[in-house]
């Protein structure tokens, strides 16, 4: 049985990814800042072989990244994948108003957040045997085109990417592989809002389709099923019909 860390794991894509990992045999630890959201899922998994490890974990905290890493050797022995999709987006603020404190919580939770994790991973797969392992980057259609009055989470996925690259390249002589997915509108509560319509480039309110969170889990399956001599390096998934191409 192959083990999983998935962090942001307490609710949205991260809960959806978890549990789909479960079904495909992963042991899962699940890694998230609110105890009760991951204990409960825990539970909920019970019906499913695989054994789960709920740890509250703060991704901005290189100790208490560090001790969930621990945990997860302790428990299991190795760690195959990682997940990394903790995240948060902060509020839409013009660039001129935004703040520093809300700058950098973003950038913390998901550029800062996401090596930290990553770090840990290397040291545990470049050492166990077998060799290696795969993580996996939440990015976002944002990595690649920005929302108006989004530069702290935009900036942090631009980021992601890089971090996805440099993590491929030096993950090589490990054996350890590593893959982004940028996902748009999948239907979670981050998304609510979606529904009630969101500013556009060029200046209106619009309702964006959204996509079952279910298919954004089956997507990061299938990339973590792959032998660690084949990767998927960047993949998109989105609603057919958001406004991603063509955007602006």
């Amino acid at each position: 049985m192959k083990i999983a860390i998935v962090t942001g794991a307490g609710s949205g894509i991260g809960k959806a990814v978890a549990v789909a990992l479960a079904r495909e045999n992963y042991s899962v630890v699940l890694a998230g800042r609110r105890k009760e959201p991951l204990e409960a899922l825990a539970l909920e998994m019970k019906d499913t072989r695989s054994q789960t490890l709920a740890i509250p974990t703060d991704v901005t905290d290189p100790a208490a990244v560090r001790t969930l890493f621990a945990k997860t050797k302790d428990a299991f022995g190795r760690l195959d994948l990682l997940f990394n999709n903790a995240g948060i987006s902060g509020r839409a603020v013009p660039f001129e108003d935004l703040g520093y404190e809300q700058w950098k919580s973003v950038v913390d939770t998901n550029l800062t957040g996401a090596f930290l994790c990553t770090q840990e991973a290397f040291k545990i797969m470049k050492s166990q045997d077998p060799r290696g392992g795969r993580i996996i980057n939440n990015g976002s259609i944002s990595a690649h085109a920005p929302r108006p009055n989004s530069a702290p989470y935009t900036a942090s996925k631009h980021g992601v990417t890089g971090l996805t690259k440099v993590t491929s390249l030096d993950g090589r002589k490990y054996d350890i592989a590593c893959g982004q997915v940028d996902i748009g509108n999948a239907s979670t509560e981050m998304t609510e809002r979606m529904k009630k319509g969101v500013p556009q480039a060029n200046g209106e309110i619009a309702v964006e389709p959204t996509m079952r969170v279910d298919d954004v889990a089956r997507a990061v399956v299938y990339m973590a099923s792959l032998p660690l001599d084949a990767n998927v390096q960047f993949m998109t998934v989105m609603a057919t019909k958001m406004p991603f191409i063509g955007r602006g």
